[in-house]
């Protein structure tokens, strides 16, 4: 489980960590954000950068 290293990308790719899939999240979500796959949590809102689930494979766009 991943929990504060962040990059100052505002989208990473995290994987599930149920099913392994890889999938574009936003860095600060308002919700919690489900994998597209599985229905897993892969991120939750804390309020600033989400608390992900999974692994941080890599930041896009920063």
């Amino acid at each position: 489980m991943t929990d504060t290293v962040r990059g100052p990308s505002p989208f990473w790719v995290v994987k599930c960590p149920d099913c392994s899939t890889e999938q574009p999240v936003f860095s600060r979500p308002s919700t919690a954000v489900s994998c597209t796959v599985c229905g897993a949590t892969v991120a939750t809102p804390t309020g600033g950068q989400a608390k992900i689930r999974g692994e941080l494979v890599r930041t896009l766009g920063g």
